[in-house]
């Protein structure tokens, strides 16, 4: 009986059932996230029936998954030491927990060094895995899992080695899902469709080193290092300081040869010409051997060397004019081609090139001595590994026949074979590291040549048949000075020390003790973000900075809108960063955002968490206000070391959140003076910071403990948005405000200024607490989507109660929110409005119209509220309209609105007309 029938036997005689693998969500982690400060990928995996199968009760499974990938047995798992993951696997660990360590070694297999992995139980969700695993590249990460959840069934019983679910990741079809050559081969032609080329590749990772955050701007070559106004690009090692006059230089070699020659250089004579007569008769009076080249040309295209006769003259300037519509015929110097980089005005490096050749052996012919070149795995296609494939073309076939040679020659044993004119590495030439022996004298020329072109990073064609002597001794000189000059042959040469040439055009963009980032201060909570966010930008832009902004109604720069979109996501704060203008970002930072993908950015340098409450609960798998707390706490986690977090101690979440927090703890608190706790007393006697609210008259005073000094910062009446200090809810932000702009050390002048300056009105805090004051009426406009919003709002409410007749809402709460909380906001619209006219978002999030108000009714009902009194509205527009018509003079209206710039100008549009049909008569949807 084979192995395969022995485990469909024993799998049957137990009863399995035929349920198999279900990939139930992914997600793509570029920042900080609820997991881990790394980019990774989720993974989540239903095992259904396999939950009772761990890999010791699966005969065989573990021998052939090692049989397939024998890396595994490096593993070190939880044990920290290799063979620690067969350790588990023969005790017996779950299938995702093996299914992350397969996508981690296939991303290994493919050239990519990553280790980092977690599996995770969902809670309550028996046989639910969340998988992670660490990832360099996004599309070959996310087919690493696809063919490791495939490979892993392809082991198991039938039919336990069904997979459903696979359409969330990009599935690759292959006939053998057990092919680990073909899943390597996948991945690495994955990683060649978005790969960076090996200089961009060495400027990132040497960018990475130093901690400056990289931004990829385009599927090429085009980078952000830093962030805001502190970012510099480069593209190859083309950099934002590359001068563009420099480049226009180096592309004209005949303008080039003249500038260096004028500085006393040394260059070969030459002349443009434009036709093949011209050509040869510039040959014969500049004296054989000539090179013919293009004018303008790279990488060696066009160019051949060595030539004596007039129809090898002719045939060279058809060559290079298919390049360039002028050619430069010029003197051959003697010597060896080398490249001198130089960076900054300094040399870093020097290689000797040699071009493509073969040594023959006497029995292979030069074609098979090729393939065997080919065959060394550091060769590949165009730039994408450290040496290029050598490729059969016409140029070669040219030169060979030149040499009485064809492809199919066998060469002698030892004879050397030159296959190409020049010694690019493009057309698969070789390096030999020669920076240690290149002589002073020399190393002067190419510095100089650099300054009179005027590159940053300049690559200097050097032929010297000795460069360990001065140059003006053994003949040769400066063939051509480049531009992007290649790294590749310094990074990895074919022979010779390799050299860090990233590192010195870093320096030279970011000096040490520059500064590549931009303040970052990230603020989330469950209510107020909004409006926080703005009151800091506010400050900020007083104290004379331009600041980049994120909101849930759009992107901001100084003010000023320039998107109108929910920008509270990873994309707006990715986008902020961008901006060259912005000295400081200031961003709302929401849950949805970072379970969806994680933060936009890889640290804070303040956070902030505002306060949370019970909202969206029961959506991407948190179910509780503590998961909601460590969400949140993300921001938190994510702050520089040097850094501050932001938190509000009257709130319990926040308590619970500080241990985990970093950088410096700061806290803001209602509760000041006599009222304020034994623990906060404690942080401000051990000298931390703390921004609290001592009691007084029209909502006290706020004031700022630092360093055991006691600063008085603002009266709360002094701040508009507080409206005169019965805004507590707006106090609260305003006191976190103060915290976060104090500890980025803003002057007090400037948080006062900006605090003073700061209203609710629409302009500055669209539908945050907006006022308006017409037709006899008071309206509130204010975004109070959840109970505990509603519950600050009402303590407004009330302390304005008596200065009008009634009090009528318009309330609503996105249809996504648990039954519990959508009947809690219904039974809280009772306790506070004379009159309610319940609505609905216009997209229901999930329920049928009518639910949501059919929920929010219920809560009023229960509460007591007369059924006269309670009005339902699906659509949001038409609920205005009739809010607005059923209006008196005297009456405060409250509205709670999703479109918030419709909504308001409807209210800006309202005239009164003549008295209206009782609302009760035209309830819709009941």
């Amino acid at each position: 009986m084979t192995a395969l029938m022995k485990r469909a036997v024993f799998v049957r005689s137990r009863g399995v059932g035929a349920r198999g693998i279900k990939v139930t969500e992914r997600s793509v982690y570029r920042g900080p996230h609820l997991y881990s400060t790394r980019p990774m990928i989720r993974i989540q995996l239903d095992l259904r029936d396999l939950e009772q199968w761990p890999t010791d009760r699966l005969p065989h499974f573990t021998d052939q998954l090692l049989a397939l990938l024998p890396g595994l047995a490096t593993h070190g798992c939880s044990y920290r030491q290799p063979g620690g993951l067969l350790r588990r696997m023969r005790q017996g660990t779950w299938l995702g927990h093996v299914i992350e360590h397969v996508a981690l070694e296939l991303q290994t297999l493919a050239g990519l060094k990553v280790t980092r992995g977690k599996t995770r139980s969902v809670k309550g969700r028996p046989g639910v895995y969340n998988m992670l695993y660490a990832y360099r590249d996004e599309q070959a990460g996310l087919a690493a899992g696809a063919h490791a959840i495939r490979l892993v069934a392809a082991l198991l019983p039938s039919p336990l080695g069904k997979v459903d679910g696979l359409e969330l990741l990009d599935t690759p079809a292959l006939d053998d899902v057990r092919d680990v050559g073909a899943i390597a081969a996948d991945l690495k032609a994955r990683l060649r469709a978005g790969a960076l080329g090996p200089t961009t590749r060495a400027l990132v990772e040497a960018a990475e080193r130093r901690g400056i955050p990289v931004m990829r701007l385009n599927e090429q070559s085009l980078i952000q290092l830093g962030h805001g106004s502190r970012q510099k690009r480069i593209r190859a090692s083309i950099t934002g300081d590359t001068s563009q006059i420099a480049v226009d230089i180096a592309g004209d070699k005949s303008l080039t040869k003249r500038l260096l020659a004028e500085a006393g250089l040394p260059v070969p004579r030459g002349v443009v010409v434009r036709s093949e007569d011209e050509a040869v008769r510039e040959g014969r009076r500049l004296g054989v051997p000539v090179v013919v080249k293009p004018l303008d040309g790279n990488h060696g295209r066009g160019v051949t060397t060595g030539l004596f006769a007039e129809d090898a003259l002719r045939q060279a300037f058809q060559l290079a004019a298919r390049h360039s519509r002028r050619v430069i015929v010029e003197q051959q110097v003697p010597g060896n081609d080398h490249r001198i980089l130089v960076i900054g005005g300094k040399m870093v490096a020097v290689a000797e090139r040699l071009p493509a050749q073969v040594v023959g052996d006497g029995f292979h012919s030069i074609r098979q001595l090729i393939e065997f070149l080919n065959d060394d795995p550091r060769r590949g296609d165009g730039h994408e590994n450290m040496l290029t494939r050598i490729a059969i073309d016409g140029a070669m076939l040219a030169l060979l026949a030149k040499q009485g040679r064809t492809p199919d020659t066998v060469p002698m044993a030892a004879e050397r074979v030159v296959l190409r004119d020049t010694a690019n590495l493009s057309t698969g030439g070789t390096a030999v590291d020669r920076t240690d022996v290149i002589h002073p004298a020399n190393i002067a020329i190419a510095e100089q040549a650099a300054a009179v072109v005027g590159l940053d990073v300049c690559g200097i064609d050097f032929l010297s048949p000795d460069i360990s002597r001065p140059v003006r001794e053994t003949g040769g000189g400066i063939v051509e000075v480049n531009a992007a000059p290649g790294f590749r042959m310094h990074l990895e040469p074919s022979s010779g020390t390799p050299r860090d040439v990233a590192g010195p055009v870093i320096e030279a963009l970011f000096p040490r003790g520059s500064r590549s980032r931009v303040p970052i201060f990230a603020i989330t909570g469950t209510n107020g973000k909004s409006t926080t966010v703005r009151m800091v930008a506010r400050i900020l832009c007083k104290d004379g900075r331009n600041v980049g902004m994120t909101t849930t109604s759009g992107i901001y720069f100084n003010g000023h809108l320039m998107m109108a979109a929910d920008a509270s996501g990873p994309k707006s704060a990715r986008a902020v960063l961008r901006n060259p203008k912005v000295d400081v970002a200031v961003l709302e930072t929401a849950r949805g955002g970072i379970l969806r993908e994680g933060l936009g950015f890889d640290g804070a340098d303040i956070g902030a968490v505002l306060n949370v409450t019970a909202d969206h609960l029961g959506l991407k798998g948190i179910d509780t206000v503590e998961e909601l707390a460590d969400v949140k706490g993300v921001v938190v986690e994510s702050v520089a070391r040097r850094g501050h977090s932001i938190l509000n101690a009257d709130d319990p979440m926040c308590w619970r959140i500080a241990r985990h927090a970093r950088g410096r703890l700061v806290w803001f608190s209602l509760s000041g003076g006599a009222d304020m706790s034994e623990a906060m007393r404690r942080h401000i006697a051990d000298g931390g910071m703390a921004v609290l609210r001592e009691p007084g008259a029209d909502g006290g005073t706020i004031v700022l403990h630092r360093a055991g000094e006691r600063i008085m910062v603002i009266a709360a009446a002094e701040i508009p948005a507080t409206l005169g200090g019965i805004a507590e809810f707006n106090l609260a932000n305003a006191l976190a405000a103060v915290a976060m702009c104090a500890a980025e050390g803003v002057s007090l002048a400037s948080i006062r200024e900006g605090l003073r300056d700061f209203t609710t009105s629409f302009e500055d805090s669209p539908g945050r607490l907006n006022v308006h004051d017409a037709h006899g009426r008071r309206f509130i406009l204010d975004y109070a989507h959840n109970p505990a919003g509603l519950s600050a709002l009402g303590q407004v409410i009330e302390r304005l109660r008596g200065r009008h007749k009634r009090v009528i809402g318009m309330v609503s709460i996105p249809g996504d929110r648990r039954d519990e909380d959508i009947v809690e906001m219904g039974q809280l619209a009772a306790g506070i409005f004379d009159e309610i006219i319940f609505r609905e978002a216009p997209d229901g999030r999930g329920r049928p119209p009518g639910e949501t108000n059919g929920l929010m009714s219920q809560g009023a009902m229960l509460s007591g509220m007369a059924t006269e009194r309670v009005h339902r509205i699906v659509d949001e527009l038409e609920a205005v309209t009739t809010t607005l018509a059923m209006s008196e003079a005297g009456d405060l209206l409250v509205l709670m609105p999703t479109s918030v710039e419709a909504v308001w100008q409807q209210i800006l549009a309202f005239a009164p007309g003549p008295a209206p049909v009782p609302v009760a008569r035209r309830r819709a949807h009941v």
